[in-house]
């Protein structure tokens, strides 16, 4: 959707010494995708996302919309395909939430029935009531209501493209929170293209398909959140990410990525070929799986053996799943189960109650320690033959 080919932007200074703010950028952002530029004051980003929608002209270089040069485009057409997201916000103090949120689509000839079905549809999206809301003035509304307007202004036009410059910077943490959750279910709603400067790796890792790491108007590094987190470019990225970025990642990975496939078994298995199972894997349960892969339950290493005088099946000593993960739950929600459940594992589930493995505190530490990431790991898909009674450790990657 939006190709930037070796984009440069040079100024010279009073003393006629020539200096780049963007050097020779080149990335492609894929249509329907968030991509964050990242980076210090000064390292370029603005002037990039800028040069995109053509408020700067670029010295050198080419930024292409859908396939096409931008410089072929005249402004009224690039405008319509391109919506622009500032922290100021810029509401017109003596027009009504309407009439800001539609300003565009008047421009480009909307009628009033369609301009004000439209605006009343993207205030239900950001949470606004559109029956108390549109009739207002920007000054009647909190900083984090202005702001919702702002953004949902910019998707008035239903342009493909989205640009969006810290546009929740000025907002308090509280709102902030709000409203990027809000802006990242829309942004799945609408599938728009965007590209958002920001200056918080917890922000870029949260809501980026990719991100752009820029020093010096130069892109050191364009890589998914997780792989971003997992293998900085150089020590620059390391030390703007932070040190923390394994902890980071936890944010990111999913309990999928993180499973393992254990032995099982099915409920009629007898209980001395159960033992023998769990004896020759050294494991101290076994998840029971039926026919249609549904987890049932697990068996456990004590309860068997006790079991085995009496003879009998592993559905003889069946215990429920007191709780289970899903497949695309993050590794951070999953460890707070495990603590507060007083576990070690968890069996990971989808929807249907299908069983796609286990997590352990053991496979997510060896996930996070592996070099492995999202960014560059296959994506394997879950389990359809019968379950596995051999022990495995190659991971369960289920897509989202």
């Amino acid at each position: 959707m939006i190709e930037l080919d070796q984009l440069t932007k040079s100024f010279h200074q009073k003393d006629g010494t020539e200096v780049r703010a963007v050097d020779a950028v080149s990335m492609t952002v894929p249509k329907g995708e968030i991509c964050v530029f990242l980076g210090p004051s000064g390292c370029g980003k603005t002037t990039t996302l800028k040069m995109i929608n053509r408020l700067i002209e670029p010295t050198s270089g080419t930024v292409r919309i859908e396939g096409e040069d931008t410089a072929g485009i005249d402004g009224v057409t690039l405008r319509r395909k391109i919506g622009y997201v500032i922290q100021q916000i810029g509401l017109f103090p003596n027009m009504t939430i309407e009439e800001n949120i539609m300003v565009v689509p008047r421009l480009l000839g909307w009628d009033k029935r369609r301009c004000r079905e439209r605006a009343r549809e993207l205030m239900s999206m950001v949470q606004l009531d559109p029956d108390k809301m549109l009739g207002r003035y920007p000054r009647e509304l909190s900083g984090g209501q202005q702001q919702r307007i702002g953004v949902i202004r910019a998707l008035a036009a239903d342009a493909p493209v989205l640009l969006m410059d810290e546009p929740f910077g000025a907002v308090d943490p509280i709102n902030r929170e709000s409203i990027q959750n809000e802006f990242f279910q829309m942004q799945r709603q609408l599938g728009k293209t965007v590209i958002m400067v920001s200056h918080d790796i917890d922000e870029a890792i949260k809501l980026g398909d990719k991100v752009a790491v820029f020093r010096r108007g130069q892109l050191v590094q364009f890589d998914h959140p997780d792989a971003l987190l997992a293998h900085p470019a150089d020590d620059f990225v390391q030390a703007f990410i932070g040190h923390d970025n394994t902890l980071k990642r936890l944010l990111l990975v999913r309990a999928g990525d993180a499973a393992t496939m254990p032995p099982s078994c099915r409920p009629d298995m007898s209980l001395a070929e159960a033992f023998g199972v769990m004896d020759e894997a050294d494991v101290r349960h076994l998840p029971v799986i039926d026919d249609a892969q549904r987890a049932l339950g697990y068996v456990t290493r004590r309860d068997v053996r006790n079991a085995l005088a009496k003879g009998g099946s592993c559905a003889d000593v069946l215990r429920p799943f007191a709780v289970s993960a899903a497949f695309d739950e993050h590794l951070r929600i999953v460890l707070s189960r495990m603590y507060q459940h007083n576990t070690s594992w968890l069996p990971v589930v989808d929807g249907e109650g299908v069983y796609l493995g286990e997590v352990t505190q053991e496979s997510i530490a060896d996930y996070l320690s592996s070099g492995r990431s999202r960014g560059n790991a296959p994506v394997i898909p879950p389990p359809v033959s019968s379950p596995v009674t051999t022990p495995s450790s190659a991971p369960v990657r289920v897509a989202a």
